[in-house]
Protein backbone atom coordinates (compact mmCIF):
# COMPACT_ATOMS: atom_id res chain seq x y z
CA UNK A 1 0.00 0.00 0.00
CA UNK A 2 1.29 3.65 -1.03
CA UNK A 3 0.84 6.19 1.57
CA UNK A 4 1.41 10.01 2.02
CA UNK A 5 1.28 12.30 5.17
CA UNK A 6 0.37 16.10 5.20
CA UNK A 7 1.04 18.02 7.79
CA UNK A 8 -0.32 21.24 9.64
CA UNK A 9 3.29 22.72 9.73
CA UNK A 10 3.53 23.47 13.26
CA UNK A 11 6.51 21.50 15.12
CA UNK A 12 3.95 18.99 17.00
CA UNK A 13 2.32 18.13 13.65
CA UNK A 14 5.85 17.68 11.85
CA UNK A 15 6.98 15.63 14.94
CA UNK A 16 4.34 13.30 14.56
CA UNK A 17 4.18 12.59 10.50
CA UNK A 18 7.84 12.01 10.48
CA UNK A 19 7.42 9.54 13.23
CA UNK A 20 4.25 7.88 11.29
CA UNK A 21 5.90 7.85 8.15
CA UNK A 22 8.83 6.02 9.83
CA UNK A 23 6.64 3.63 11.62
CA UNK A 24 4.91 2.85 8.45
CA UNK A 25 7.95 2.47 6.35
CA UNK A 26 9.00 0.24 8.87
CA UNK A 27 5.84 -1.76 8.20
CA UNK A 28 7.26 -1.76 4.57
CA UNK A 29 4.34 0.53 2.90
CA UNK A 30 5.45 2.78 0.15
CA UNK A 31 5.53 6.12 0.79
CA UNK A 32 4.27 7.96 -2.79
CA UNK A 33 3.18 11.71 -2.84
CA UNK A 34 2.10 11.70 -6.13
CA UNK A 35 -0.18 8.72 -5.73
CA UNK A 36 -1.18 7.62 -2.24
CA UNK A 37 -4.00 5.04 -1.77
CA UNK A 38 -4.10 6.67 1.38
CA UNK A 39 -3.64 10.19 2.36
CA UNK A 40 -3.30 10.82 6.15
CA UNK A 41 -3.94 14.44 7.35
CA UNK A 42 -2.18 15.41 10.46
CA UNK A 43 -3.36 18.97 12.08
CA UNK A 44 -7.06 20.21 11.91
CA UNK A 45 -9.71 20.39 8.91
CA UNK A 46 -8.08 22.95 7.58
CA UNK A 47 -5.15 20.65 6.66
CA UNK A 48 -7.40 18.09 5.33
CA UNK A 49 -8.81 20.45 3.06
CA UNK A 50 -5.79 21.48 1.69
CA UNK A 51 -5.07 17.44 1.51
CA UNK A 52 -8.30 17.09 -0.65
CA UNK A 53 -7.87 19.37 -3.16
CA UNK A 54 -4.24 18.27 -3.83
CA UNK A 55 -5.60 14.97 -4.71
CA UNK A 56 -8.76 16.26 -6.00
CA UNK A 57 -7.86 14.73 -9.36
CA UNK A 58 -7.67 11.24 -7.89
CA UNK A 59 -10.87 10.91 -5.52
CA UNK A 60 -11.59 7.40 -6.24
CA UNK A 61 -7.96 6.04 -6.00
CA UNK A 62 -7.52 7.77 -2.95
CA UNK A 63 -9.01 7.77 0.84
CA UNK A 64 -8.31 10.26 3.87
CA UNK A 65 -7.34 9.96 7.72
CA UNK A 66 -7.49 12.61 9.67
CA UNK A 67 -5.17 12.59 13.12
CA UNK A 68 -6.18 16.58 15.09
CA UNK A 69 -3.45 18.01 16.94
CA UNK A 70 -5.26 20.70 18.07
CA UNK A 71 -9.25 21.42 18.79
CA UNK A 72 -11.30 18.59 17.83
CA UNK A 73 -12.08 18.43 14.02
CA UNK A 74 -15.19 16.45 12.05
CA UNK A 75 -12.45 15.15 9.58
CA UNK A 76 -10.12 14.19 12.38
CA UNK A 77 -11.29 11.25 14.45
CA UNK A 78 -7.97 10.34 15.75
CA UNK A 79 -5.54 11.82 18.51
CA UNK A 80 -1.63 11.83 18.49
CA UNK A 81 -1.80 8.99 21.66
CA UNK A 82 -3.66 6.64 18.93
CA UNK A 83 -0.98 6.81 16.49
CA UNK A 84 0.96 3.22 17.48
CA UNK A 85 -2.86 1.81 17.30
CA UNK A 86 -3.49 3.50 13.49
CA UNK A 87 -0.28 2.49 12.02
CA UNK A 88 -1.11 -0.95 12.77
CA UNK A 89 -4.27 -0.57 11.35
CA UNK A 90 -3.09 0.65 8.58
CA UNK A 91 -0.55 -1.75 8.19
CA UNK A 92 -2.20 -4.75 9.14
CA UNK A 93 -5.90 -4.20 8.66
CA UNK A 94 -8.58 -4.30 5.70
CA UNK A 95 -10.30 -0.65 6.13
CA UNK A 96 -13.84 0.11 5.27
CA UNK A 97 -13.70 2.82 2.94
CA UNK A 98 -16.72 6.06 3.63
CA UNK A 99 -17.65 8.17 0.59
CA UNK A 100 -19.46 11.67 1.69
CA UNK A 101 -20.81 13.76 -1.33
CA UNK A 102 -19.02 17.22 -2.83
CA UNK A 103 -20.57 19.91 -4.11
CA UNK A 104 -19.03 20.92 -7.74
CA UNK A 105 -19.39 24.91 -8.85
CA UNK A 106 -19.10 25.97 -12.06
CA UNK A 107 -18.48 29.57 -12.97
CA UNK A 108 -19.27 30.77 -16.67
CA UNK A 109 -18.15 34.18 -18.15
CA UNK A 110 -19.45 36.69 -20.72
CA UNK A 111 -18.19 37.18 -24.20
CA UNK A 112 -17.10 33.50 -24.13
CA UNK A 113 -14.65 32.95 -21.38
CA UNK A 114 -13.65 29.42 -20.77
CA UNK A 115 -15.70 28.38 -17.87
CA UNK A 116 -14.65 27.04 -14.34
CA UNK A 117 -15.01 23.95 -12.28
CA UNK A 118 -14.26 23.70 -9.06
CA UNK A 119 -15.17 20.51 -6.30
CA UNK A 120 -15.67 21.99 -2.63
CA UNK A 121 -14.96 19.86 0.61
CA UNK A 122 -16.98 22.30 2.99
CA UNK A 123 -18.66 25.20 0.99
CA UNK A 124 -18.83 27.49 -1.62
CA UNK A 125 -19.17 31.38 -0.87
CA UNK A 126 -20.13 34.37 -2.69
CA UNK A 127 -20.05 37.88 -2.15
CA UNK A 128 -19.68 41.41 -4.39
CA UNK A 129 -16.65 43.29 -4.69
CA UNK A 130 -18.50 46.35 -4.22
CA UNK A 131 -21.49 46.82 -2.31
CA UNK A 132 -24.61 44.22 -1.90
CA UNK A 133 -24.68 41.39 -3.81
CA UNK A 134 -27.49 40.85 -5.70
CA UNK A 135 -28.39 37.87 -7.52
CA UNK A 136 -31.15 35.63 -9.19
CA UNK A 137 -31.59 32.80 -7.65
CA UNK A 138 -32.94 29.69 -10.27
CA UNK A 139 -33.70 26.08 -9.08
CA UNK A 140 -33.88 23.73 -11.68
CA UNK A 141 -33.93 26.21 -14.14
CA UNK A 142 -36.98 28.29 -12.75
CA UNK A 143 -36.65 32.06 -11.23
CA UNK A 144 -37.09 31.27 -7.42
CA UNK A 145 -35.64 34.68 -5.59
CA UNK A 146 -33.77 37.61 -6.87
CA UNK A 147 -31.34 37.84 -3.42
CA UNK A 148 -30.34 41.34 -1.81
CA UNK A 149 -27.69 40.99 0.91
CA UNK A 150 -23.90 40.26 2.24
CA UNK A 151 -23.84 36.91 0.35
CA UNK A 152 -24.91 33.47 -0.19
CA UNK A 153 -23.32 30.13 1.16
CA UNK A 154 -23.63 26.95 -0.81
CA UNK A 155 -22.54 23.85 1.72
CA UNK A 156 -21.99 20.28 1.69
CA UNK A 157 -23.45 17.62 4.10
CA UNK A 158 -19.70 17.01 5.62
CA UNK A 159 -19.51 21.62 5.32
CA UNK A 160 -23.11 21.61 7.03
CA UNK A 161 -21.10 22.19 10.47
CA UNK A 162 -18.62 24.95 9.69
CA UNK A 163 -19.58 28.13 8.20
CA UNK A 164 -22.80 27.26 7.31
CA UNK A 165 -23.98 26.54 10.74
CA UNK A 166 -22.74 29.75 11.78
CA UNK A 167 -25.08 31.49 9.13
CA UNK A 168 -28.14 29.93 10.71
CA UNK A 169 -28.06 26.89 8.27
CA UNK A 170 -29.25 23.10 9.18
CA UNK A 171 -26.49 20.29 9.97
CA UNK A 172 -27.24 17.62 7.69
CA UNK A 173 -25.65 14.12 8.21
CA UNK A 174 -22.83 13.70 6.00
CA UNK A 175 -24.56 10.54 4.01
CA UNK A 176 -27.52 12.90 2.62
CA UNK A 177 -26.83 13.39 -0.91
CA UNK A 178 -27.68 17.25 -1.10
CA UNK A 179 -26.22 20.76 -0.67
CA UNK A 180 -27.49 23.74 1.29
CA UNK A 181 -28.30 27.25 0.12
CA UNK A 182 -27.86 29.74 2.95
CA UNK A 183 -28.02 33.40 2.84
CA UNK A 184 -26.22 36.41 4.47
CA UNK A 185 -27.53 39.11 5.76
CA UNK A 186 -30.26 38.94 3.44
CA UNK A 187 -32.46 42.87 3.04
CA UNK A 188 -36.39 42.18 3.36
CA UNK A 189 -38.89 45.37 2.99
CA UNK A 190 -41.64 46.47 1.44
CA UNK A 191 -39.80 46.32 -1.49
CA UNK A 192 -37.40 43.66 -1.94
CA UNK A 193 -38.05 40.20 -0.42
CA UNK A 194 -36.22 36.71 -0.16
CA UNK A 195 -36.98 33.16 1.22
CA UNK A 196 -35.11 34.03 4.54
CA UNK A 197 -34.51 30.15 5.26
CA UNK A 198 -32.07 27.78 4.27
CA UNK A 199 -32.70 25.31 0.87
CA UNK A 200 -31.57 21.80 1.22
CA UNK A 201 -31.51 20.89 -2.48
CA UNK A 202 -30.99 16.71 -3.11
CA UNK A 203 -29.14 15.64 -5.66
CA UNK A 204 -31.08 15.69 -8.85
CA UNK A 205 -31.45 19.71 -8.43
CA UNK A 206 -29.31 22.22 -9.53
CA UNK A 207 -28.55 25.41 -8.41
CA UNK A 208 -27.80 28.52 -10.71
CA UNK A 209 -26.84 31.99 -9.49
CA UNK A 210 -27.13 34.67 -12.38
CA UNK A 211 -25.73 38.63 -11.52
CA UNK A 212 -28.04 41.46 -12.06
CA UNK A 213 -25.16 43.64 -11.71
CA UNK A 214 -21.73 43.87 -13.73
CA UNK A 215 -19.35 43.80 -10.69
CA UNK A 216 -16.44 41.70 -9.79
CA UNK A 217 -17.49 38.98 -7.32
CA UNK A 218 -15.22 37.15 -4.14
CA UNK A 219 -15.79 33.61 -4.44
CA UNK A 220 -14.52 31.19 -1.87
CA UNK A 221 -14.13 27.33 -2.75
CA UNK A 222 -13.58 25.90 0.48
CA UNK A 223 -10.17 27.84 2.16
CA UNK A 224 -9.46 29.34 -1.50
CA UNK A 225 -10.25 32.83 -2.10
CA UNK A 226 -10.43 34.29 -6.05
CA UNK A 227 -11.81 36.97 -8.03
CA UNK A 228 -14.07 36.59 -10.48
CA UNK A 229 -14.44 39.12 -13.14
CA UNK A 230 -17.22 38.93 -16.12
CA UNK A 231 -19.73 36.48 -14.22
CA UNK A 232 -22.49 34.95 -16.19
CA UNK A 233 -23.75 32.41 -13.59
CA UNK A 234 -22.68 30.48 -10.85
CA UNK A 235 -23.96 26.60 -10.99
CA UNK A 236 -23.69 24.66 -7.75
CA UNK A 237 -24.86 20.56 -7.25
CA UNK A 238 -24.12 17.61 -5.86
CA UNK A 239 -21.13 16.86 -7.73
CA UNK A 240 -20.51 13.58 -9.22
CA UNK A 241 -17.44 12.72 -7.65
CA UNK A 242 -17.28 11.73 -3.20
CA UNK A 243 -14.54 11.99 -1.12
CA UNK A 244 -13.45 8.82 0.73
CA UNK A 245 -12.77 8.24 4.21
CA UNK A 246 -10.77 4.98 5.40
CA UNK A 247 -12.46 4.00 8.24
CA UNK A 248 -11.00 1.50 10.74
CA UNK A 249 -13.47 2.12 13.47
CA UNK A 250 -16.70 3.55 14.42
CA UNK A 251 -17.08 7.10 13.36
CA UNK A 252 -20.60 8.57 15.28
CA UNK A 253 -21.25 11.74 13.77
CA UNK A 254 -24.06 13.36 16.03
CA UNK A 255 -21.79 12.49 18.76
CA UNK A 256 -19.16 14.25 16.94
CA UNK A 257 -21.75 17.12 16.90
CA UNK A 258 -22.33 16.64 20.22
CA UNK A 259 -18.96 16.63 21.81
CA UNK A 260 -18.12 19.85 18.82
CA UNK A 261 -21.11 22.20 20.24
CA UNK A 262 -23.22 21.06 22.96
CA UNK A 263 -20.25 19.44 25.63
CA UNK A 264 -17.25 18.95 26.62
CA UNK A 265 -15.06 15.66 24.98
CA UNK A 266 -15.95 12.37 27.22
Amino acid sequence: MKFAISSKGDGTSNILAQKMRSYLLDFELEYDEDEPDICISVGGDGTLLYAFHRYRGRLDKTAFIGVHTGHLGFYADWVPEEIEKLVIAIAKTPYQVVEYPLLEVIIRHHHGGKETRYLALNECTVKSIEGTLVMDVEIKGQLFETFRGDGLCISTPTGSTAYNKALGGAILHPSLPAIQLTEMASINNRVFRTIGSPLILPDHHTCLLRPVNDVDYQITIDHLTLLHKNVKSIQCRVANEKVRFARFRPFPFWKRVRESFITEND
